[in-house]
């Protein structure tokens, strides 16, 4: 008797069904599972990242007669290329080559005079995008700035932030 063509065909036939249904459906789950995953919230744009950068209240600078701190230190850094012609947060076109930056909070066309600590040379920028969006930085500079300041080799700088003149959005 031919084993393919008895009973047991049958039971052979409904295991392999059944196993095959089990695969699907665990890579059914795992597809499921991936997709429903990358729909998170990216940290890049929750509440936090887009709030006053911290600094300790015992030490609290000058303030403007809006209320607002006008001197803050923290880490800068730049961007440059992948921007360069394209739309700023306030609408203009973004030059690496000027004198510009990117704050969480202050208002467009905030001139800053920022300070790089670690060897003293200053320049002004002025404020025509958002960021940065790394939560440990206090403000991306432009290329143009970052050159000024020196900070090309290391991408980074711990900086002062002093406003010079607050802009109005």
């Amino acid at each position: 008797m031919n084993i393919s063509s008895g009973p047991f065909n049958n039971v052979f036939r409904s295991k392999q069904s059944l196993i095959m249904k089990n695969v699907w459906n665990f890579f059914l789950f795992l597809v499921i599972t991936f997709v429903l995953s990358s729909c998170a919230s990216s940290p890049r744009f929750t509440a936090e990242r887009h709030s006053e950068p911290k600094y300790n209240s015992s030490k609290t600078p000058a303030k403007s007669p809006s209320g607002k701190a006008t001197v803050y230190t923290g880490i800068a850094s730049y961007y440059a290329h992948d921007f360069h012609g394209k739309k700023t947060a306030n609408g203009e076109i973004f030059d690496m080559h000027q004198l510009t930056a990117a704050h969480r909070s202050f208002p467009f066309n905030t001139k800053v005079r920022v300070t790089n600590l670690d060897n003293g040379k200053t320049c002004v920028v002025r404020v025509n995008d958002r960021g940065p969006f790394k939560l440990e930085r206090i403000m991306d500079l432009s290329l143009g700035a970052a050159e000024v300041l020196d900070m090309m080799k290391t991408g980074t700088a711990s900086v002062q932030l002093e406003v010079v003149e607050w802009g109005s959005e």
